[in-house]
């Protein structure tokens, strides 16, 4: 079920390191992503990917992670992804891409997360060094870094107290998300 989905769908943030992803399975989420609505049907997203250990390594290297936990630094080595996707923008095609990243994306991680892996959305990144490493021409904007790998950590929603956005990690590391009640996002029914 869809509903099933996407609450398995978090912000996967520490993975299963030895657990890789193939080549093919991320051109099969990839092509998930495409067939996304597009504005205009301009489809000017473009993606990199991402899954030599030795470039992820670099690629995590220029990468920040969980704002919110200030006393974190992101996962540690045996805890992190195995596989990225950097989305761009085809500047030759459309200098906007509306809201076709947040669809592609989230196609692509539900695929992902269908099969069993996860993802985090970055796009707290160093930008030159990126485009650098992984010799992206300037006529590309980059948007954002899908970082993906099998899941190793415990997710909770829980209701938001007090109007505190912020996730945060209990003892036990288990990371919990809060989250507005609907009644409290619709503003009316007509």
């Amino acid at each position: 079920m869809l509903k099933e989905l996407v609450l398995k769908n978090r912000s996967y943030r520490r993975f299963f390191q030895n657990e890789l992803i193939e080549k093919a399975q991320l051109r099969r989420w990839l092509d998930l992503a495409r067939l996304g609505a597009s504005g205009r049907n301009a489809q000017s997203l473009r993606y990199v990917t991402v899954t030599n250990q030795s470039l992820c390594k670099q690629v995590f290297d220029n990468l920040s992670w969980a704002g919110y936990l200030s006393n974190w630094d992101g996962p540690i080595e045996g805890e992190q992804p195995v596989a990225y996707v950097i989305m761009l923008n085809d500047e030759s095609l459309s200098k906007n891409y509306f809201c076709d990243d947040g669809i592609a994306v989230q196609n692509l991680i539900l695929g992902a997360v269908e099969d069993g892996y996860g993802g985090c959305i970055l796009r707290a990144f160093k930008e030159k060094n990126i485009r650098e490493l992984l010799n992206i021409s300037v006529d590309y904007s980059i948007i954002q870094v899908v970082a993906l790998g099998k899941p190793k950590e415990k997710i909770v929603i829980e209701e938001m107290k007090d109007e505190d956005i912020k996730y945060w990690r209990d003892e036990n590391g288990v990371h919990h998300v809060p989250k507005r009640k609907l009644e409290d996002l619709v503003i009316n029914e007509l």
